[in-house]
């Protein structure tokens, strides 16, 4: 397979890459290859200028706008070659990377239409060239913007309306299971690196591996962890307001504070968007999808709780046929294999990161290949 890269043309439009570019498309050539064999529509070719040659795989970019209520939003739809209906994903946001130019979704651009997928990638509201507000706005209607473009990409004729479905890592995953437990128009959701505890829970575990990488004491740990459930819980409507308030006066003047992602002032409840985020309940979210559903975890992943999140879907699995789910030997929460974690945990590097795993875009092209059936991925 040396030397082998997956070419794509592109009309209409042309899509940046990183640097990285070439290193990626060899692994996902190499993963894609594993699993379609000589039936993959894409073709792949030496690259050398002398004799390159067509590429098998034509996608066709268009600039799209619909509508959640007053807001507008817009987007990219990213159009294969090859027989028509197609079947299309959206990809859904995760909290850092609000914008479809962003490097964690180049690679649904480079892979799904050589799947036969066409790809939906907008900008978040209140983002790039979508109208609205991100503040204030919950994960319901977060999910609500996702389900708004399915209805628009429904009404083409080139897309196949049964089997629009979403894409989403992070708090991207929770809204893809989110919009589909929402309308049964959704034929299949695919939730990377979204683990199956409730948020505040997500970011006790993530804040004590950011101290922990930064080297701090487990007493502090402990104390951070403290105040970041205080918080929590009075955002809950429990709590004395007087106590949790100078509990975080406390906090302030520690050097951990500024690393535990919490305001030094004690919102109010009843207008806080971490008080509603903190609400969403996976779990109740995924009982109630009845579309196939696909989770995927990376192993080494510092932000979620992947263990208890496996551990929790390894008792749902019997039960729940729809569902496949894997844990990937290697990767991390962008399903990157090759970041150090103090890179990773880093806020300055929130948007740097891109999928790059072998196993995850091999399971990613397999289980789209067959979405109706259980996968046997564990």
């Amino acid at each position: 397979m040396k030397g082998l890269d997956l070419v794509v043309n592109v009309k209409q439009f042309t899509m940046d890459k990183p640097a990285s570019t070439s290193k990626f498309l060899r692994a996902l050539t190499m993963a894609v290859l594993v699993f379609y064999g000589s039936s993959l529509p894409a073709a792949a070719q030496i690259m050398t200028p002398a004799w390159s040659a067509p590429a098998s795989t034509i996608v066709v970019a268009e600039e799209r706008e619909f509508q959640n209520g007053d807001v507008h939003l817009s987007g990219t739809l990213y159009l294969p070659g090859g027989p028509k209906p197609f079947p299309a994903v959206i990809a859904l946001h995760s909290a850092s990377s609000a914008t479809r130019d962003l490097p964690l979704y180049q690679h649904l651009k480079d892979l799904l239409p050589a799947l036969g997928y066409a790809v939906f990638i907008y900008d978040r509201r209140g983002s790039g060239k979508s109208s609205g507000k991100r503040a204030g706005t919950d994960f319901n209607t977060l999910a609500d913007d996702g389900l708004a473009a399915l209805r628009m990409l429904a009404t083409d004729k080139r897309i196949n309306a049964q089997k629009i479905g979403f894409w989403g890592l992070s708090q991207g995953g929770w809204l893809s299971v989110l919009a589909a437990s929402r309308s049964q128009q959704v034929a299949f959701a695919i939730s990377i690196s979204a683990p199956l505890t409730t948020p505040d829970v997500q970011m006790n575990f993530a804040v004590g591996n950011i101290l922990r990488v930064k080297g701090f004491r487990d007493e502090d740990i402990r104390a951070a962890i403290r105040t970041r459930t205080a918080v929590d819980d009075f955002m809950r409507g429990r709590g004395d307001r007087p106590a949790v308030e100078q509990m975080l006066a406390d906090a302030v003047k520690r050097p951990w504070f500024k690393y535990c992602y919490i305001s030094p002032m004690l919102d109010n409840p009843a207008h806080s968007q971490w008080a509603k985020e903190i609400a969403l309940d996976p779990i109740t979210t995924l009982n109630r999808v009845r579309c196939p559903v696909l989770i995927l975890f990376g192993a080494d992943d510092p932000w979620v709780p992947v263990r208890i999140s496996a551990e929790l879907l390894s008792k749902m699995a019997d039960k729940k046929t729809n569902l496949s789910y894997a844990v990937i030997a290697g990767a991390n929460h962008e399903m990157a294999t090759t970041v150090a974690p103090e890179k990773e945990l880093d806020p300055s590097n929130a948007t740097a990161f891109a999928p790059d795993s072998p196993s995850y875009f091999g399971i990613l092209a397999k289980w789209l290949g067959q979405p109706g059936q259980r996968s046997k991925l564990r």
